[in-house]
């Protein structure tokens, strides 16, 4: 751009005499617009560009700028690992100081997801039904009207039991409360026992209790009648042998409460590679190398928008306007096919599809700057093809 000196004094002259100037002000325009190095883009950090492989199927450089953002910036908390990968290779993968590829971390919400994956397995069996009652004794009593809630609800968020995420002050709040006060030793029993709000199935209502309602059904399921230990046994040894092992992800652990029941709605952990490698699997439908591990009609269910949330499906996020102010993808600048499993503190495991794409990205990020890195993650997916 030519300094503001010239441009003003170009603009300046009458309309008449432009023609005739022309030819000896463009030369000097040009070279103007030609020095400097104002536009130029600063060099990469040490160590940025070989984050990323030589072909990554994309410009290497303006993607080794996309995940650099997510390390440099200071808007967006701290980011601690990154990876990339495009038609099932890594073509990135970066860690913060002190992490690595093979340091676990919680997955926190993005637990949810294999939750519900864990019940899409017992589906395909024939052990549960998705538009039936599940297996909460106290619900099956005469006249309790949350024996009307189904499973499928339950995995849609639309339950219509009583909760409110976030609640502040957050010891107040209610999956706090299950989590870490008088809920903990039983968080089953302390979800379970809230009373209907609405109709089941008429709202939506995001509910980490909702999902340990799930992991009782799991456990309920596979060990019928069992104590604690025989509990969390059998859905530890049903998590690893249905999931953990053909996917290839050995660093996957769950945490269990006193009663048994997993904690299948935050406390789930894998190293990021994991996190990547179960991205995959739900890119490919529910398959590992050719293997069907859930029907990949489950995994489609996962991906179809709520009756009642066009943002959200069956434990997965969607990239979706919400209707509302809710913003937890960028549904603007990315296919409506991408989905995404999202936890507290900016863990983001998503998912395209169309692009072949699977970006996880770990670290901590507070709710204020959740904006500021949804976009920096976007500005790594809108460098690919298929958007």
């Amino acid at each position: 751009m030519p300094p503001l000196w010239i441009r003003s004094r170009f603009l300046s002259l009458a309309p008449a005499s432009l023609p005739s100037l022309l030819p000896i002000l463009m030369p000097v325009l040009l070279l103007a617009g030609c020095g400097g190095d104002s536009g130029a883009l600063p060099p990469l950090p040490e160590g940025a560009l070989e984050a990323v492989v030589e072909e990554p199927g994309v410009d290497r450089e303006r993607l080794a700028r996309a995940v650099d953002a997510l390390f440099s910036r200071d808007d967006i908390g701290e980011t601690r690992a990154i990876i990339v990968m495009h038609g099932g290779e890594v073509v990135a993968q970066r860690y913060g100081e002190g992490y690595g590829p093979t340091t676990p971390f919680l997955g926190w919400s993005m637990s949810k997801t294999v939750t519900g994956v864990l019940a899409g397995i017992l589906v395909a069996d024939g052990r549960l039904r998705l538009d039936e009652s599940p297996p909460v004794p106290h619900w099956q009593r005469a006249g309790d009207p949350r024996g009307d809630i189904t499973l499928r609800q339950l995995l849609q968020m639309r339950s219509g039991l009583r909760h409110e995420e976030k609640v502040e002050p957050v010891y107040s709040s209610p999956e706090v409360r299950m989590l870490f006060l008088d809920g903990r030793d039983d968080m089953a029993g302390w979800a379970e026992a809230q009373p209907l709000e609405h109709e089941p199935g008429r709202v939506f209502d995001y509910s980490t209790p909702g999902t340990i309602i799930l992991s009782d059904v799991l456990a309920r399921t596979l060990a019928p009648d069992a104590d604690a230990e025989e509990r969390r046994a059998a859905v530890d040894e049903f998590l690893h042998e249905r999931l953990a092992t053909p996917l290839g992800m050995a660093s996957l652990r769950a945490e269990y409460d006193r009663a048994g029941t997993m904690i299948g709605g935050s406390m789930i952990w894998a190293n990021a590679p994991d996190w990547a490698k179960f991205g995959e699997f739900l890119r490919h439908g529910g398959a590992v190398r050719g293997a069907q591990i859930v029907p990949r009609a489950w995994i489609d269910f996962m991906r179809r928008e709520s009756p009642r949330a066009p943002d959200y499906g069956a434990m997965l996020w969607l990239n979706r306007d919400s209707g509302g102010d809710r913003r937890m993808l960028f549904p603007d600048r990315g296919p409506d096919t991408l989905f995404a499993a999202i936890g507290h503190l900016g863990q983001y495991v998503l998912v395209s599809p169309r692009q072949k794409l699977t970006v996880v990205r770990l670290g901590k990020t507070d709710e204020e700057q959740r904006p500021a890195l949804v976009h920096a993650l976007s500005d790594i997916t809108s460098l690919y093809p298929g958007k």
